[in-house]
């Protein structure tokens, strides 16, 4: 399995128990969506590498307590321990037209409110404080607002996202 064929689940927070159980930090808006996984990949060494879980439970409602195949010491444990969980893209559930998921609008053209293009976007930069979009406008990353009040309009077939600019931010990159 190839990293661009998945998309980041969330991570191996930090061991439970002797008997080789961790602590899955699922980094999700709706991680009960993923309380029934029966197997996911860790990134080992840069490669994707297959888990199978023997047990799960959940945890907290972002976490689940998994035993996996193989793993049975706390040894074992702590060597998996902040390594970053992945799933297959086909396990994303399907979203509505005016729903999507980040990895999917990458290379998407924003316009402004106007309609007039502004660039295409190159990443998704999602903190809890704001999120934003890296947009290249003009051969430089111009970083953008990119939250409910200011998505306007997405457009999937065209691949386009209406955004409401604040006044004046476009005018930094020029």
């Amino acid at each position: 399995m190839k990293k661009d064929d998945c998309f980041e689940l969330g991570i191996i927070t930090k061991i439970h128990s002797f008997k080789g159980e961790v602590i899955l930090f699922l980094d999700t808006d709706r991680p009960q969506n993923y309380y029934e996984i029966e197997h996911l990949f860790l990134e080992i060494n840069k490669q994707l590498v297959p888990f199978f879980i023997e047990k799960r439970k959940v945890q907290k409602a972002q976490s689940l307590r998994v035993k996996f195949e193989g793993i049975n010491t706390e040894e074992e444990a702590l060597s998996i321990t902040n390594k970053k969980a992945f799933l297959p893209l086909s396990s994303l559930p399907q979203l509505n037209d005016d729903q999507f998921y980040y990895h999917e609008i990458i290379d998407f053209t924003i316009t402004n409110s106007e309609n007039e293009i502004v660039g295409k976007i190159i990443e998704v930069i999602d903190n809890s404080a704001n999120r934003l979009v890296a947009v290249t406008i003009n051969n430089k990353e111009a970083l953008l607002p990119f939250n409910d009040n200011h998505i306007l309009k997405v457009d999937k077939p065209s691949q386009t996202i209406q955004l409401d600019i604040p006044e004046g931010l476009l005018e930094l990159y020029q």
